[in-house]
């Protein structure tokens, strides 16, 4: 397993996206707005450092069960999950994180009591580590070409009805104790808190589909927010 470092640049990330992030859908906020965006966002730039790891293991899709078992580890991943897993030859298991300097910059701005840029910093952290994980695919998929397999999109615990206390499975099965330096707690939340986990199904067989929000329950994810977005606009 290796870990990969990520410079700001490297996310691309759009303002449109940060503006949806923030509630403005598909719209444009003012002025006034726009410049707090990019100041944050110059900010940010200059001091975060996104990582993101992953690791191949074999495993095996208990359908009857919705189980996903891995070097005797059982994940109660749910139907939604083990519908799109099954008939994948092996798994990759990953963490993705906006990092710990990011996080200490979150800090500094709730010492500054500045209440936008909070608010707008927890939206660009959201972004940040789900875009390191887009990064972490583009990776995993040039490992596994030349192996001629596909993958499927990644799924985490706390989506889909895997329950979030998995992650207490999840962890242990990296060959490192704090992958990416992200601890996990008792309760099961990561930290820095900007950071995602889960598996990815890989294989001949398998594909990678849009998000099928209507069949998961899960009201808070921000797929689905995307995804409601899209139909307001």
């Amino acid at each position: 397993m290796e870990k990969y470092n990520l410079s700001f640049e490297e996310l691309h990330i759009s303002l449109p996206e940060v503006y949806e992030a923030m509630g403005y859908g598909h719209a444009e906020p003012d002025e006034a707005v726009k410049n707090e965006v990019n100041k944050l966002i110059s900010r940010v730039a200059s001091v975060t450092r996104p990582l993101f790891s992953f690791f191949l293991s074999e495993g095996e899709v208990l359908v009857e069960k919705n189980e996903l078992e891995v070097s005797g580890t059982i994940f109660q991943i749910g139907k939604i999950i083990t519908r799109q897993l099954r008939g994948s030859q092996a798994y990759a298991f990953f963490v993705a994180t906006a990092g710990k300097e990011f996080e200490l910059l979150q800090h500094t701005l709730e010492e500054e009591g500045d209440i936008v840029a909070i608010y707008m910093a927890d939206s660009l952290g959201s972004i940040i580590a789900e875009k390191a994980a887009d990064c972490m695919e583009v990776v995993l998929q040039k490992e596994i070409d030349a192996r001629g397999w596909k993958h499927t999109n990644r799924f985490s615990p706390g989506y889909c009805g895997w329950h979030v206390s998995e992650q207490q499975k999840l962890f242990p099965l990296f060959p490192t104790p704090y992958p990416c330096n992200i601890h996990l707690t008792d309760s099961s939340l990561m930290l820095p808190i900007k950071s995602v986990s889960g598996v990815i199904g890989l294989g001949e067989n398998v594909r990678k589909v849009e998000y099928t929000c209507g069949l998961c329950t899960y009201e808070k994810c921000y797929r689905r927010k995307q995804k409601k977005d899209v139909v307001l606009a």
